[in-house]
């Protein structure tokens, strides 16, 4: 199937201000459908959870339906969907719970490749337990992490293991299930960052072979928020630190104080747009499996086009060149500082921002220090004309 660009275009507002947005890595823009359900939701009349008024009930179906609609989108089950407030809040307070299991012979393994929130929760959680943090490096050049990088650091000592699906910085797609196989093998547990995964590709949590895996429903065209999914039988096994009248149950036991319903309802309606991009089957988690193999083969086309267009500038240098990877291109114009090229983009109507991007680690590793390069990435509402926007000012940029 192919996506009918022109038709999702229609549902953003934003592109009406005649920007070509590259910063969706960062957070997409939001389609009209999505800003709907918010606003509906705020006014609906809500309270907090229950059984006994409307209100109650509709807050509590609000939150039945975005845990489906984000087990929907991950394969995995709604009992096993937990919320918070961004996925790196998620992050520290997982990290922290099981922490309470680590001691002095423990060893949690993290890479260089990831974001931040991939890495210090857990780096952090470690020192506070006594616990060794060993470091999984990637190939500068080619920017690949392969599942012999990760063996080379497990051992009968290691209970977790963060990776990424996705470098938000370079865009490299470690083989995670070989990578899961050989973390399950060392008897650990695998989490993995998802953020920059989802939007891009089908994904199904078990095929994967993650423990946890969590995301951020605002990259996918969603509001500001947090979701992380496992099985329910993993969750049952952690005990976070929660309030006592509060919900013992899982997945309540992980979310903090009341959820944000409006975004709930947010979350679930990017779901069912991103569904929608291109099947009308009738079971959703077809449509979301149809309609994100056509995004990705929709965005490797463009992508393609994209990277051969900044090959081809004088002056420009592409960092990293992995063999799976997003449609993300991490760039540097010689002569020009990342912080300018940026700018010199934003005037031209070209939202393409520079930055290590929270993937400090990475950065620094490839020698980008922390100024970083200039990142440009696809989205559902991308198009050819965007591209060619990009590649025509970044080509006036270089001279």
């Amino acid at each position: 199937m192919e996506l009918d660009v022109a038709r999702i275009r229609s549902s953003f507002p934003a592109l009406d201000q005649g920007v070509a947005y590259f910063d969706g890595p960062g957070g997409t823009q939001v389609p009209r459908e999505v800003a709907q359900a918010v606003a509906e939701t705020m006014t609906a009349g809500v309270s907090n959870r229950g059984t006994v008024s409307e209100a109650e009930r509709r807050a509590d179906a609000v939150v039945a339906g975005a845990r489906s609609a984000i087990a929907d989108l991950l394969g995995g089950t709604p009992a096993g969907v937990v919320f918070a407030r961004s996925m790196t809040q998620m992050t520290f307070d997982l990290s922290r719970a099981l922490a309470t299991g680590w001691g002095p012979t423990d060893e949690v393994v993290v890479t260089r490749l990831d974001h931040d929130a991939n890495i210090r929760p857990w780096v952090l959680a470690a020192e506070s337990a006594g616990a060794t943090v060993r470091w999984v490096e990637f190939d500068r050049e080619t920017a690949e992490l392969t599942v012999d990088d990760v063996r080379a650091q497990l051992s009968d000592r290691t209970r977790l293991v963060a990776v990424t699906g996705a470098s938000n910085l370079l865009g490299t797609r470690p083989d995670l299930p070989a990578i899961a196989e050989v973390v399950h093998d060392a008897g650990a547990l695998l989490h993995v960052d998802g953020v920059h995964l989802t939007p891009h590709a089908p994904v199904d949590v078990a095929e994967l072979g993650a423990d946890f895996y969590a995301c951020s429903p605002y990259k996918f065209l969603g509001p500001h928020m947090g979701a992380l999914v496992a099985a329910p039988e993993v969750l049952e096994q952690i005990s976070p630190a929660k309030l006592l009248p509060s919900s013992n149950a899982v997945p309540e036991r992980f979310e903090l104080g009341t959820l944000p319903y409006e975004l709930l309802a947010g979350a679930r309606a990017a779901v069912d747009f991103l569904a929608d991009l291109a099947s009308d089957a009738a079971d959703r988690r077809e449509r979301v499996l149809a309609s994100m193999r056509a995004l990705e083969d929709h965005e490797d086309r463009l992508f393609g086009r994209l990277l051969d267009g900044l090959a081809g500038i004088t002056g420009v240098r592409l960092h990293g060149s992995p063999k799976r990877r997003t449609p993300t291109a991490l760039f540097s114009v010689e002569g020009r500082e990342p912080a300018a090229v940026y700018e010199a983009l934003a005037r031209r109507g070209v939202n393409a921002p520079a930055s290590h991007f929270y993937a400090i680690e990475a950065s620094r590793f490839i020698g980008l220090g922390d100024a970083g390069a200039v990142r440009a990435g696809l989205a559902p509402y991308t198009n050819d004309e965007d591209v060619d926007r990009l590649l025509s000012a970044v080509t006036e940029i270089a001279r």
